[in-house]
């Protein structure tokens, strides 16, 4: 038994448009080619793969054969790779970045991360995307290290040096504890009522922020690297803190959790900076990722030397 031999990629394309348009001359019209040419085309993909992919005596249209329909799907994924690869290597040539590294905090809203990667998704279909999801220090260490070509980063990036940034944003953050926490049972909370109770913390992993706290009120604190876990914890009734109000709404509807009406502790907003390093300019894509989390526009602000 003699080995198939391989079949050109204009072969596969004259296959595909004969079964997509139904017959040679539409396909001769799709390619603009004429219909003989078509017709030579079929019958040498059919001789290097020694199989009859078309019937074409007794009907007017050409029928695939049980060989064909078998062939077919296989044709379709040898297209679409190629064209998968056209399609990258001309947007390399363009400029495209070969891959888009993103770091964002954890305090980012998941629906507005997931949007503006759904979009990022659709406009440039060729770029692999890594993402990264830290808390507090870490996203800007990335970035540092040039492990993340940008960075959705909290407030502590503002005070750190040889980064740009872009405003990005806020989350409002709230005070909460679960319904059976003493914080919650009070009609009414003192000043430095939460030092009193256990207060859960994210704790950072990176050395750029290391040791700092921020919004700690109480002397009583379990470190957390991870807001999920932060999140089962409070709705456990181990402690109370600050959660981003989109990350808790549905609690707070279902009487999971309770907002704490602390006056030394209203929560507040959360600001978010796109920043990148100030000796590598971004790439088109990474600079249109830039762009949809900064909407609407603002300045870039330059670090400090």
């Amino acid at each position: 038994m003699s080995e198939p031999g391989s079949p050109t990629l204009d072969q596969l394309q004259i296959f595909l448009a004969v079964v997509e348009e139904g017959s040679f001359a539409a396909a001769g019209r799709r390619l603009n080619r004429a219909v003989s040419v078509i017709s030579y085309g079929i019958g040498n993909l059919e001789a290097q793969l020694g199989l009859t992919l078309f019937t074409r005596e007794g009907t007017k249209k050409p029928v695939l054969t049980k060989e064909g329909e078998a062939i077919l799907a296989d044709a379709r994924v040898v297209a679409a790779g190629l064209a998968g690869l056209r399609a990258r290597a001309r947007g390399l040539l363009e400029g495209l970045e070969a891959e888009v590294s993103l770091a964002v905090d954890v305090m980012l809203p998941a629906e507005r991360l997931a949007s503006v990667l759904r979009a990022f998704a659709c406009q440039f279909p060729t770029v692999p995307l890594r993402l990264h999801v830290e808390a507090l220090g870490a996203v800007a260490a990335l970035v540092i290290e040039g492990r993340a070509g940008l960075g959705i980063a909290g407030p502590v990036a503002a005070d750190i040096e040889g980064l740009d940034r872009v405003e990005a944003g806020t989350v409002t953050l709230v005070p909460v504890a679960a319904p059976d926490h003493p914080l919650a049972r009070q009609a009414k909370l003192e000043p430095g009522a939460g030092r009193d109770h256990i207060q859960l913390v994210l704790t950072d992993r990176s050395p750029l922020t290391q040791g700092r706290d921020f919004a700690v009120q109480s002397p009583h604190t379990w470190r957390l690297a991870d807001l999920g876990a932060k999140h089962a914890l409070l709705r456990e009734g181990i402690g109370w803190g600050n959660m981003p109000l989109p990350m808790i709404e549905a609690d707070l509807v279902a009487g999971t959790l309770v907002r704490l009406a602390m006056p030394d502790d209203t929560g507040g907003e959360f600001r978010f900076s796109a920043i990148y390093r100030s000796d590598a300019t971004p790439g088109p894509a990474t600079s249109w990722l830039m762009e949809r989390f900064a909407e609407p526009g603002t300045v870039v602000v330059a670090a400090e030397d």
